[in-house]
């Protein structure tokens, strides 16, 4: 079997939980490498610190998989995505009647793969090679554990190309024919597996959402950024007394519509297609007031270079945010960019409410649901950072 041996130091990072191996941290390779297959990691010195998946077209050379010594298996996938349901289902409770992430890659030690069901749909994405060399039997071992009717590939994402791979969208068994239905907590929402953003719907917020129920009753609500309304539909089902949604997306809209219109709340849920920026402005220059604010824009910072322009741009709006705010109003603000990090959003938001003249109090600090489990050592594994902050 081949192995990677570390430079002097570069074991560090990997003794701390991260599991990432970068082709510059490799002093030496012993053996041939195959892209897709495993090689044994060492340190400087010989010791064992694990077994990994390789692309050597990768900057991300290696993926450690284990600490010990397993195969990557048929056995050991099975196994993996086993226990990954089964801590869904007993210890979070969750099923996929309202929407289930049965598998967040290095999460559940399956790096690359992701795996969601809406309903009797499971949704995957393959994002590295080692993983895409697996697809028919990662196909064959969700078909045994789930049963589903049709499984789905949206392994149309960017980051595939870093890893040599041209981005995917098929189905890979059964029929969809068109969207699935879901309920959260008591809230319908219909789900585009096929051309919805992700793999169709948001289930990292699913916290969140429940939170804004919890205080949506008799407030005017302005859901900013709405996509298809997860936020604005499920605080019009808690009994918000009105709702703003805005998007840019027509598409995107037309579905918040539905939604609305599936949950009977229809009448209190206004949708806007406009440029989010400008319309949170227009809404301060019309004197235009909410009680609960919600911003989960996308991802601003997608890489390291451009952390500056999306700190501005997180700035500008949460600095509207607050100014449409009266007192005792809620601030939901999010962020989904890795690269920015809790400290660096919590500056940014110090900024926006020194500028616009608020006194604001940090409630709660949130992330993705639990679905989505974040790695000790693994910073990049909690991309989403949330602030719930109410103006004094």
């Amino acid at each position: 079997m081949p192995t990677l041996i570390l430079q002097r130091g570069k074991e560090q990072r990997i003794l701390s939980g991260h599991p990432w191996i970068y082709a510059g941290e490799v002093k030496k390779t012993r053996g041939e490498l195959t892209d897709g297959g495993v090689a044994r990691v060492q340190d400087h010195a010989g010791r064992h610190l694990g077994m990994a998946l390789v692309n050597t077209r990768s900057k991300i050379l290696a993926r450690l998989y284990t600490r010990g010594r397993e195969a990557f298996d048929r056995g050991l996938l099975a196994q993996r995505l086993e226990e990954a349901s089964r801590f869904r289902r007993e210890f979070l409770g969750l099923d996929p009647t309202s929407g289930v992430r049965w598998v967040f890659s290095e999460g559940d030690r399956l790096p690359g793969l992701i795996v969601d069901q809406y309903a009797d749909v499971v949704v995957v994405q393959l994002l590295t090679l080692p993983m895409d060399l697996r697809r028919d039997l990662v196909v064959e071992l969700l078909s045994e554990l789930f049963s589903p009717r049709a499984i789905v590939e949206r392994s149309d994402v960017g980051s595939r190309t870093h890893e040599g791979l041209e981005p995917v969208k098929q189905v890979l068994s059964g029929e969809v024919s068109g969207p699935v239905t879901i309920e959260e907590s008591g809230t319908r929402y219909l789900v585009d597996v096929l051309a919805g953003q992700k793999t169709g719907f948001f289930l990292d917020q699913r916290d969140n959402r429940n939170l804004v129920r919890h205080h949506a009753g008799g407030r005017r609500v302005l859901d900013a950024f709405c996509y298809t309304g997860g936020f604005a539909v499920a605080a019009a089902k808690a009994g918000a007394q009105e709702v703003l949604g805005l998007d840019s997306s027509e598409e995107a809209l037309a579905a918040a519509k539905e939604n609305a219109a599936l949950n009977g709340v229809a009448e209190r849920c206004e949708f806007e297609q406009v440029n989010v920026f400008d319309r949170l402005r227009s809404l301060g220059r019309e004197g235009k007031r909410f009680d609960l604010v919600v911003l989960d824009p996308p991802a601003f910072a997608k890489n390291k270079a451009s952390v500056a322009g999306a700190f501005r741009g997180y700035k500008e709006i949460n600095l509207r945010a607050l100014k449409l705010l009266d007192r005792g109003g809620l601030l939901l603000t999010c962020s989904c960019s890795q690269h920015m990090t809790e400290t660096l959003f919590e500056r940014m938001l110090l900024e926006a409410a020194r500028d616009a003249r608020v006194e604001a109090r940090i409630l709660r600090r949130t992330t993705q649901a639990a679905d989505h489990p974040v790695v000790l050592g693994m910073p990049e594994s909690q991309y989403l950072k949330c602030f719930w902050l109410r103006v004094v």
